[in-house]
This record gives structure tokens, sequence and C-alpha cells, in this order.
């Protein structure tokens, strides 16, 4: 069959933010869905949500209530959601109660009813809530799985895109007849992990299209569910190319041992102990691509935005006016129960918003720290779709990292996860001549060449100062305990220097 030949599906707006996504571009019109979860997953919200979207007074909503809430109880919440529009009711969305036809009646005079409301409307979108709720005994199961059926049938000719929401606990899915009359089937969850409530949603069944698979991320608010897709919305946009423009730190003899600075859509990694100067390099990081008119982000875990700039302020860099220009966002995401997802969209929401090149996370124990208990076990997995779909927009990310020190490893992270950083920069105390020091030393630069020299550095007022040249004076300096070398008096050789640098 050629494309010509097929069957066109429209599809219609979830009114979800972030779903559309999700269920590969919007919802097949004329579906049969159902929404299933336990109580206070969601699944009431969902389904409003894609009626206030969907409804108009051509082709109306009937959202009929059985034996759960009331339809004005109902409403009495729903209206506290921004989606909510009172001028849609009744013209476009109609509230039928069924519950008296339910508790004097069979299922047969339920469909009659549900068929006579239908045929008198023309509905573009039916609701039945709950549809479960219509079983009052257990050997009426079938009776059920019948009434669904002939639901199907008969809203399938009507062409309208049907829901029915009913609360099922994930082990009757597998044995349960029911969900293989739907078109689509919607699992919401909500789950306790600890002190922390975490909400995911699953599009285990839809027909006609490829949805993202795996458990999606949820979050109720005052503008009722947000969707945090795992491919971050990423899906549909070109990567771009990786490109040869070098981006500096503002800090020439860094820039020198970078062989002339970070690879613009590299990862880069800052790791050392506290107080090594991890945080002044990402900002000093961040305000160079400011003065190069690249736009930045700097997400931030362990500190107000406000404290975080007026550090940058005692080092001489204004991280004040890029905010009120438009042109720096620094982000606070510390919000209970955080999911990587979330994290990401409020990232991904600042990037497009202010067109930024540049990306500071500080730190990964704080953002690991921020994070639900549940999604902590998956962090490093996370963090690597995260860090790809960034850097494949082409933002240049620097990630900071605490490491523990020890005296007989050289470790570069505590989340082993070297290997999803283009560029390492190892920062680290030693022990010289009574005097508690610290060296830099760029450890890995995918792609490029760099200087293997061991540098030693200083924060002062303007930030992180390179001194020197290469510590050449003593052994074992990466162990923190060096020993001092015969070769202190011998000066640097610059054919050597020039032969270091043509190593890879």
């Amino acid at each position: 069959m050629s494309a010509q030949d097929k069957v066109k599906i429209n599809k219609l707006p979830t009114g979800v933010s972030g779903l559309d996504e999700i269920v590969g571009g919007g919802l097949p019109e004329f579906s049969f869905n159902i929404i299933a979860g336990a109580p206070g997953s969601g699944k009431t919200t969902l389904a409003h949500q894609f009626v206030f979207a969907n409804a108009t007074p051509e082709r109306p909503a009937l959202y009929f209530t059985v034996l759960g809430e009331s339809a004005i109880k109902m409403l009495r919440y729903q209206q506290q959601y921004t989606f909510f529009d009172p001028a849609k009711l009744p013209d476009s969305i109609r509230f039928i109660n069924l519950s008296q036809v339910v508790l004097e009646k069979d299922l047969g005079a339920v469909l009659e009813e549900i068929t006579k409301e239908v045929e008198k409307a023309n509905p573009a979108v039916v609701v039945v809530d709950s549809f479960r709720t219509m079983v009052r005994k257990p050997e009426s199961d079938m009776d059920l799985q019948s009434f669904i059926q002939r639901l199907a049938l008969f809203l399938a000719s009507w062409q309208a895109t049907t829901f029915l929401i009913g609360e099922y606990a994930e082990e009757e899915l597998r044995d349960n007849p029911i969900f293989t009359v739907a078109d689509g089937l919607f699992w919401l969850r909500q789950t306790a992990e600890r002190n922390s409530i975490v909400r995911k949603l699953q599009i285990i069944k839809l027909r006609g299209q490829a949805s993202v698979p795996g458990l999606h991320t949820f979050r109720i608010t005052e503008a009722g569910i947000q969707a945090f897709s795992r491919t971050f919305g990423l899906t549909a946009r070109a990567k771009n190319p990786v490109g040869q423009r070098r981006l500096s730190f503002g800090i020439p003899e860094l820039d020198k041992m970078l062989g002339g600075g970070v690879r613009e859509g590299d990862s880069v990694l800052v790791a050392g102990s506290s107080g090594t100067g991890k945080s002044v390099l990402a900002t000093q990081f961040i305000a160079e691509g400011i003065r190069e008119g690249e736009p930045g982000i700097v997400a931030v875990f362990e500190e107000r935005p406000q404290a975080y700039a007026e550090r940058a302020a005692s080092l001489g860099l204004d991280l004040e006016t890029p905010q009120k220009d438009g042109k720096l966002s620094i982000l606070y995401l510390r919000p209970l129960d955080l999911s990587v997802d979330e994290t990401m969209q409020s990232i991904l929401d600042a990037v497009q918003k202010i067109g930024a090149k540049r990306l500071v996370i500080d730190s990964l124990a704080g953002f690991e720290m921020a994070l639900s208990p549940g999604f902590r076990a998956d962090f490093r997995e996370s963090l690597y779709r995260m860090i790809f779909a960034l850097t494949g927009i082409g933002v240049t990310i620097l990630s900071t990292v605490e490491v523990d020190e020890s005296f007989t490893e050289f470790p570069f992270s505590t989340y082993s996860i070297s290997f999803l950083c283009d560029d390492i920069i190892r920062l680290r105390y030693v022990s010289i001549d009574g005097q508690l020091r610290k060296i830099m030393v760029v450890i890995k630069m995918r792609g490029g060449n760099h200087a293997k020299d061991i540098r030693e550095y200083e924060i002062t007022s303007k930030g992180v100062v390179i001194l020197g040249k290469r510590l050449i004076n003593y052994q074992g300096l990466i162990t923190g305990i060096p020993v001092h070398s015969d070769r202190s008096a011998q000066e640097e050789d610059p054919s050597h220097d020039s032969e270091s640098k043509n190593q890879t």
C-alpha cells in the first residue's frame, strides 16, 4: 500500500504540557481510550484537560459521571486549575449524571442512556468517569466487558474520541480482557518513596502511532497535569553539527592548557574537593561567555541565585546586569520530590527563552540530593540522557563535582561518570613546603590535544589565577604528598614544553 492510499489519522492536542510529545504528536482522533490507575493519581484531571482543549460548540464533549463525584462537586475542584474555561459550559462541554440509572437499572440501561445522549448531541469527545464503579458485584465483570465492547463499537460509528476512567491496581493489567478493547491505555501511578511522592505516567498501548516508551514523570500543578518526557521533548529537533569553535574560560593559561579553550558543544567536568575553586571556575566560564555574547544558564542546588551573584561580584564578575538584560538565568532547583525530567524541562525552557550557549550545573552532588530517592538510583542514566540532549542542540555544559581526596588514589568523580564527559579538569590540594596549595591538571580532552602539565593556581579577588610554569620540582604531585626532586635548580627546557604539547 502506498503512502497516498493510507487512511490519515488526525491527531488531537491532549491539552497537557509535554504529553503530546510523549504520545507521538497528539492523540489519534476517534480512538477509544482507557485512563487507569489508583485513586488520586490524576485520572479525572487528565480527562478534563483533554476535554477543555478540544470541545467546541460545533463538536461538543459529553462527560458522564457515574457513582464517583457528582458533577457539581467535580467542577468545584476542577475550576481551580487554569485550564478550566467556564465559557465552555454548557454549550461546548455538558456534564450528565448517570448515578440514578446505574443504581436502579442494569448496564444495558446505562448503555441506552449514553446512546440517547450521544445521538442527541453528536459529540466529538465522550468521557465516562468512572466506568468501573458501575460494577456492583464480582459476577458482573463479564457484563462490564460486554458493555465496554458494545460502547466502543457504538462510539466508533459516531466518530467520537472516547475516554473511560477506571480505578485499577497494576496486577490487574495482565489478566483483565477489558484492556484489549482499548486503542489507547494510559496508566497513572503515584508511589511513596521514603518521604517523597513520585507520579509517573506510562502509555502502555496506543494504536496507530509510536509513543515514547517507558515511565514519564508528571506533576499536578495549578495548571493541571504537566508531563515530562524521557526524551526531554528533543526527539524532533535537528542535532547541531559538532563545531570546531573554542570557548574561553577567561583564564589565558587554562585556555592554553586546553589547546585554545573548550570545544563548543562539549560536556566538561570540573572535579575537586571542597574549597578547591570548582564553583569559582564555573562562574568565570559563564561570565566569559556573557562577555563574548553567549547567553548562559547556571543551575544551582546549594545556594540561592542572589547569593551566587553576590559571590561572583566579590570576584569582580557582574552577574546582575546580564540577568536584567536577559543574557543570563540563574535557576535554583530545589523543590520537593524533584525529578531529572523536571530539572531538564526547567533548563530547556530557560535555554529556549534566552538562546543559551553555555550551561553550568553546580553541583552534581547537590543535583543528586535534590532528587527524590527513586530517581537517585537512576542518576547516571538520567545524567547521560540530559547531557546527550543538551550537547546535541549545541549547548556547552560545565558540571562541577566534589570528590573525596585520597593520598593513594586520584579519582575524577564519585559517580563513575567520566565516560559521559568530553573534557575533565581535576583540581586538588597538595602539601608543599609546609603549605596546603592547589594544583590543576587537564585529565582528558576528547577530540583534541591538551597540555599534560601540572600547574599550581590560587583563588584571588579576580578568581582563579594559574601561577608560573609547570611544577617540575616535585614527584608524586597527584598523590597530594609530593617528594622534593633534585631538579629544583634546573630551568625548564622550552623544547621540552614543545615536545609535551605534541603528545596526545
